[in-house]
């Protein structure tokens, strides 16, 4: 599983690392978490970094509220699994982050987290789909003086998953999946590639060049968002 990340590199070493153009300002985040809006480059706009809600909400659901449970979605099942196919087929997306973390089980019986990055801090990719999902009905406006005015369509809502496969071994210490993370040099399969093809680049990224140390609690909480949430603590 993948439910929380960072993304604190530098707007400029953004741009020049992925080659997009943010269509807001992009601010220091050391708590990315789902419900929130978020960078990320689609596939039908990969010079633009554009900002959707993390929890995909498939375009045919009835209510966006279950966007909350589709944070993640499984590489071994994304191209049949009903709520992600669509999306596989022709809506991926690169998740920007420069570390991401996971929970492990103490002897305790608590869950200790872990911050895993690049040990030199460097952002990357993470494999993602989107979607876009438009509400079925309508919204009444008030007119001048209270009055009914014409009804207005609501904006249509674009949401995101990151996909996640088997860990690797330093991640394994930590939990049973990972988040895939794309060596630069397939990022554009996964964006532009056809099914077939963006299947080949799921698989677990080699451990030798990740860390993964433990962390504050403190991340235990979306409120917290702080550049102290990545130092590491003694456990």
């Amino acid at each position: 599983m993948c439910g929380r990340y960072s993304l604190f590199t530098s707007t400029e070493d953004l741009r020049e690392r992925f080659g997009a153009e943010p269509t807001r300002p992009l601010e220091a985040r050391y708590n990315c978490a789902p419900g929130q809006e978020l960078p990320v480059v689609t596939n039908d706009a990969p010079d633009e970094f554009r900002f959707l809600k993390w929890g995909l909400v498939p375009s045919w659901a009835d209510d966006p509220k279950v966007g909350n449970k589709r944070i993640n979605a499984r590489a071994e099942t994304v191209d049949r699994k009903r709520s992600f196919a669509d999306a596989y087929e022709s809506r991926r997306c690169l998740v920007p982050a420069d570390g991401f973390y996971e929970w492990a089980k103490t002897e305790h019986g608590s869950k200790q987290p872990y911050r895993v990055a690049f040990e030199d801090d460097r952002p990357f990719a993470m494999a993602g789909l989107w979607e876009r999902w438009k509400p079925q009905t309508k919204q009444t406006g008030l007119g001048e003086f209270g009055s009914d005015g014409p009804s207005r369509e609501q904006e249509p809502l674009e949401t995101f998953t990151i996909v996640t496969t088997d860990p690797n071994d330093l991640i394994s210490e930590l939990h049973d999946r990972m988040a895939v993370i794309l060596a630069p040099e397939d990022e554009a399969t996964w964006l532009h590639g056809d099914p077939d093809e963006a299947a080949t680049v799921l698989d677990s990224y080699p451990d030798d060049e990740l860390t993964a140390y433990p962390i504050s609690t403190r991340v235990n909480s979306p409120a917290n968002d702080a550049p102290d949430l990545i130092e590491r603590v003694e456990v």
